[in-house]
């Protein structure tokens, strides 16, 4: 399982009191614990602060790549962010992924062209103009139409990651159901792209998030998910990931399970 380390996001009240202020040593810590923590990459977010997202993200950027060599998920829907965000990036800490593309006419058109002529790694997020899908095959009509776009562009099937869109569980009891063959439809028929998404929509307005959140990781790696974006220092996620990977046969001779055993990772 990829890891995205979800933390630096401005949309959290604290991240965003440290983005405005500059507090250097936050956001570096953020970044250094999500990366000792097993993130493979670091996801960073300035999209509430309008007419200052630009300046804001490319002061991430620069100190996430002081601090750690993990490749960063640029968080934006601005051409103008992700483009400078990407001429930024240091080939040393590896391709960036870009979050994300969509079949949103004006972010299609917007962010194809950048995503095309810089190598980076892509979310493909199933939405259109028609809004959010509900079903598992609206979810994979739109994921089809991103990927063969994307792969007519020169993208590399191995460098899109489709994010079929959790939707909460509190406003729909089909929609967990419906995210989850989502996922297997698009890994047995889309060869050779992964699948993202972020696992904490589903608990959305719920009590004991941590809970379902957990939970449905499991039922998604079973299904074939193969990248999270996450709290990378939840522990007790992090070992959920790896037990289910272990059941679901992704972890030859279970050493990835031994290995956390004798790290002392299941003794929470």
């Amino acid at each position: 399982m990829q890891i995205v380390g979800e933390l630096i996001n401005a949309s959290r009240k604290s991240v965003g009191e440290a983005i405005k202020a500059q507090d250097v040593d936050t956001i570096k810590k953020l970044a250094r614990d999500q990366a000792e923590h097993g993130a493979d990459y670091i996801d960073v977010n300035a999209g509430i602060f309008v007419g200052k997202e630009k300046d804001y993200m490319d002061w991430l950027i620069k100190l996430v790549q002081e601090e750690v060599d993990v490749p960063c998920c640029i968080d934006s829907p601005d051409p103008l962010v992700v483009e400078s965000a990407l001429k930024l990036h240091q080939d040393k800490a590896g391709v960036p992924m870009v979050n994300s593309i969509s079949l949103e006419s004006e972010r299609f058109d917007n962010l194809l062209p950048i995503i095309s002529e810089h190598k980076c790694k892509v979310v493909a997020l199933c939405m259109s103009d028609e809004g959010m899908p509900e079903t598992a095959e609206d979810r994979f009509a739109i994921a089809e139409k991103l990927v063969n776009v994307l792969m007519q562009k020169g993208v590399k099937a191995d460098d899109i990651y489709v994010d079929p869109l959790v939707q909460p569980i509190s406003t729909n009891k089909m929609y967990g159901v419906e995210f989850l063959n989502s996922i297997e439809m698009i890994m047995t028929r889309l060869e050779g792209v992964h699948t993202v998404c972020g696992m904490s929509n589903i608990s959305f307005g719920m009590p004991k998030r941590a809970i379902l959140n957990r939970n449905f990781v499991v039922m998604a790696v079973l299904k074939g998910l193969d990248t999270a974006i996450i709290n990378p220092m939840d522990a007790n996620m992090m070992a959920n990931i790896i037990v289910a990977e272990t059941l679901a046969g992704k972890d030859e001779f279970c050493m990835n399970f031994l290995e956390a055993y004798r790290a002392n990772k299941f003794e929470l």
